[in-house]
C-alpha cells in the first residue's frame, strides 16, 4: 500500500500554506529548483563519503549523478548531502576514532533535513558501518550503495593484493631480498583503479555483510568499482529508493535476529577481518535488544561455517574481481543456501527475500567459490577466546595464521606503547626469539586512542632475516582485514583502564590454545593482585572536544566500540523536529 503523500516527513518542510513552509519553498527557489521538483514527490538523501582524500570514493563524484538519474527516473527528488569521509589510509591515528562520528553525522543529516529516504554511499572501511548505524538509529528507508573493490594489482606478472602484499613484500625489503627499484615498481602497481581494498578486507568484509543484512541489492557488494555493472547498480539503487520510501520499509520493519545472523554466517565463510565483530556487534546494538549479537554467537557460527571464498588473505591466491566472475556475493550465498545456513526468509531493500534473491545465483569457479565439502578451513574465519588475560574476550583469524602456532606457549616480550614497539622490533640486538610472545598494550579504544591498526606487530627485522614470517603477537589493538598471522586482538578489558593485559610482565608465560578457545597468563591470582595494587593508568589522551566525548563515551571491543549514549537500550527514539 502506498504511503500518502501527506505522510512524509519532507512534506511538513514543504507542504503547508504557512509562513515557515514559505520560507521552504522561496529558498530551494533560489537554488533553481521548482515546484514541480518536490510536490508530491518524496526527498532523498544521498549521503555521499567521496573527499578528495578518500582512493576508495574516488569514482563518487560520477555514482552520486548516478544515483541522482534514479531518484528522477522513480519520481524523486534527489539532494546530495556530503559526510565525513574517513579515508583509511589517511586519517590518523585511526579511523575507527571517527566511526561513531560519522554515524551521528548520518543520523542528524538525515534527521535535521526534509528527507524521506536515503542512499547511503560508503565502503571504505568504517564508511559502512558509520552510515548503517546511522541510519538504523534515524529509522527511515535507506538502501545502502558500496563502493566495490578496485581491480587487481600487477608487478612483473605477479597478481599483487594491496594490504596483504604490502605487509608480504616489505618483510621481504627488510630481509635484503627486494631492491629500492623494485620497492617503488610494487608501489605503483599494487592499486590501479578507484574502489577499495580488493582483497577480502575490512572494506570487503563489510559491503559481504551489507549485502548479507539486505541493505544492498542482490549481487552489489562485489561488483568492481570501475565495472559498468557499477554504474547501473547506482542508478537502480535510485530507483529503488523511492519506491521504499512510498512502501516505508524502513530499517526497522526490515531488520530481525535472523539477519544478523545471515551476516555473521556469510562473515565466515567469506574469511572476514577481524573487525567484522566490533562493526557487526554495534550495528545489531543500534537494531535493537531483539537483534543483538555478541562475541559469543560469532564463536558459536565460527564452528560450524566453513571458510570457502577462497581470497587472500585467508584464501592463497585469489582476489576479489576473481570472486566477482566466479558468482560473487550472490554465488557464495547459494553455496551456503544449499547448505542449510541461511534464514532464507529474511527480508530485503528489494522488497524480496533473501531466498527469493538467490534464485537463479550459481557459482563459475570451484576454487574461488569452493564448495562446502572441500573448504579453504574447516571453520569460520574468526575464533574468540576467552581467560585470564581477556575475560570479556579476544578474537584471532585462525584462517589466516600459520597452523603450528594454533597452540603456542611462550615468554612474553612486553611493549607498552607502539613507537617503543617499533624501535624495538628494528633493533638488530633485540633480545627474541621466535618462540616469543609479543605484547602491545595501551593500543585499546581508549588507550589507542580509537583503537587503531597495530595489532599485526611487526616481526623483529632480526627474525625476519632468520626466515621467520609469522609468531604469536597479543594486543588490545585492532589489525588491517588485509593484515594475516598470528594475531590475537581486540584483548578486552584493555590495559588502559586496568585490564589484566595491563599486569603481564616481560618473562611471564602465556599460552594460547584456539581448538580449546583459551587464553592464558601463567602468573598466580595473588601475584596478579600485586600487580593490580601498584598499577597506574596511563596519562589522559584528550583534554578537550570531540576526544573527550570520545574517551566518556566509547565502549569496549566486545561491545562494538560505540557510545553508550548512541545504543537503542540507552532510551527511547528522538523526536522528529519541530517546524515553526
Amino acid at each position: 500500500m502506498k504511503k500518502p503523500y501527506e505522510e512524509l516527513r519532507s512534506a511538513r518542510w514543504f507542504a503547508p500554506d504557512d509562513l515557515r513552509s514559505f520560507g521552504h519553498r522561496s529558498r530551494a527557489l533560489q537554488m533553481g529548483y521548482d515546484h514541480a521538483d518536490w510536490q508530491g514527490k518524496p526527498v532523498v538523501a544521498i549521503v555521499n563519503t567521496w573527499s578528495d582524500i578518500n582512493q576508495c570514493h574516488s569514482h563518487f563524484k560520477q555514482r552520486v549523478e548516478e544515483v541522482k538519474r534514479g531518484v528522477l527516473q522513480a519520481g524523486g527528488f534527489p539532494i546530495e548531502l556530503p559526510a565525513i569521509s574517513l579515508s583509511e589510509p589517511f586519517v590518523k591515528p585511526t579511523t575507527m576514532l571517527y566511526r561513531n562520528l560519522l554515524a551521528i553525522e548520518t543520523e542528524e543529516l538525515l534527521r535535521s533535513h526534509p528527507v524521506d529516504g536515503a542512499v547511503l554511499m560508503g565502503g571504505c572501511d568504517k564508511t559502512t558501518p558509520g552510515l548503517l548505524m546511522g541510519a538504523i538509529s534515524m529509522g527511515i528507508p535507506c538502501i545502502y550503495l558500496p563502493a566495490g573493490p578496485m581491480l587487481r594489482g600487477n608487478w612483473k606478472g605477479n597478481v599483487l593484493g594491496s594490504g596483504s602484499d604490502s605487509w608480504k613484500y616489505w618483510d621481504e625489503r627488510r630481509a635484503g631480498n627486494i631492491s629500492q627499484a623494485e620497492w617503488e615498481e610494487i608501489e605503483g602497481g599494487i592499486a590501479r583503479s578507484a574502489g577499495t581494498c580488493m582483497v577480502m578486507g575490512t572494506a570487503a568484509t563489510m559491503m559481504g555483510i551489507a549485502e548479507a543484512l539486505g541493505t544492498t541489492l542482490p549481487g552489489a557488494s562485489s561488483i568492481p568499482a570501475v565495472d559498468a555493472n557499477h554504474q547501473r547498480m547506482a542508478t537502480q539503487c535510485g530507483r529503488r529508493i523511492v519506491d521504499m520510501v512510498w512502501e516505508d520499509l524502513t530499517p526497522a520493519k526490515l531488520f530481525t535476529r535472523k539477519h544478523f545472523e545471515n551476516a555473521i554466517t556469510v562473515a565466515m565463510a567469506e574469511g572476514c577481518s577481524t573487525n567484522a565483530i566490533i562493526h557487526l556487534v554495534a550495528m545489531s546494538r543500534r537494531a535493537g535488544p531483539e537483534c543483538e549479537i555478541t562475541l559469543d554467537d560469532f564463536d558459536r557460527f565460527s564452528r560450524k561455517v566453513p571458510v570457502i571464498a577462497n581470497v587472500r588473505p585467508s584464501g592463497d591466491k585469489y582476489l576479489m574481481e576473481d570472486f566477482y566472475y566466479a558468482g560473487g556475493m550472490r554465488g557464495l550465498m547459494s553455496r551456503l543456501r544449499d547448505g542449510g545456513l541461511l534464514h532464507l526468509d529474511a527480508m530485503t531493500v528489494n522488497g524480496r527475500t533473501i531466498g527469493e534473491n538467490l534464485e537463479g545465483a550459481a557459482v563459475y569457479n570451484d576454487d574461488v567459490i569452493r564448495p562446502l565439502s572441500n573448504p579453504i578451513y574447516n571453520e569460520g574465519a574468526l575464533a574468540v577466546l576467552k581467560g585470564n588475560l581477556a575475560p570479556d574476550g579476544c578474537v584471532i583469524k585462525p584462517s589466516a595464521c600459520s597452523p603450528e602456532l594454533l597452540k603456542h606457549t611462550g615468554p612474553a616480550l612486553v611493549f607498552d606503547d607502539y613507537p617503543a614497539l617499533k624501535k624495538a622490533t628494528d633493533d638488530p640486538d633485540l633480545d627474541v626469539t621466535k618462540d616469543h610472545v609479543l605484547i602491545l598494550r595501551n593500543a585499546g579504544p581508549q588507550g589507542g586512542p580509537g583503537m587503531p591498526e597495530w595489532g599485526m606487530v611487526p616481526i623483529p627485522t632480526k627474525l625476519v632475516k632468520q626466515g621467520v614470517r609469522d609468531m604469536m603477537r597479543i594486543s588490545d589493538a585492532r589489525m588491517s582485514g588485509t593484515s594475516y598471522g598470528a594475531c590475537v586482538l581486540h584483548v578486552s578489558p584493555e590495559a588502559y583502564i586496568g585490564g589484566n593485559l595491563a599486569l603481564v610482565q616481560t618473562g611471564d608465560t602465556i599460552t594460547v590454545d584456539v581448538p580449546a578457545r583459551s587464553i592464558h597468563l601463567h602468573v598466580s591470582d595473588e601475584e596478579l593482585a600485586r600487580r593490580r595494587a601498584a598499577w597506574k593508568q596511563p596519562p589522559k589522551r584528550f583534554e578537550r572536544g570531540y576526544g573527550v566525548m570520545f574517551s566518556r563515551h566509547i565502549m569496549q571491543a566486545d561491545k562494538g566500540c560505540d557510545f553508550d549514549y548512541l545504543e537503542t537500550s540507552y532510551g527511547g527514539p528522538t523526536d522528529e523536529p519541530a517546524i515553526f
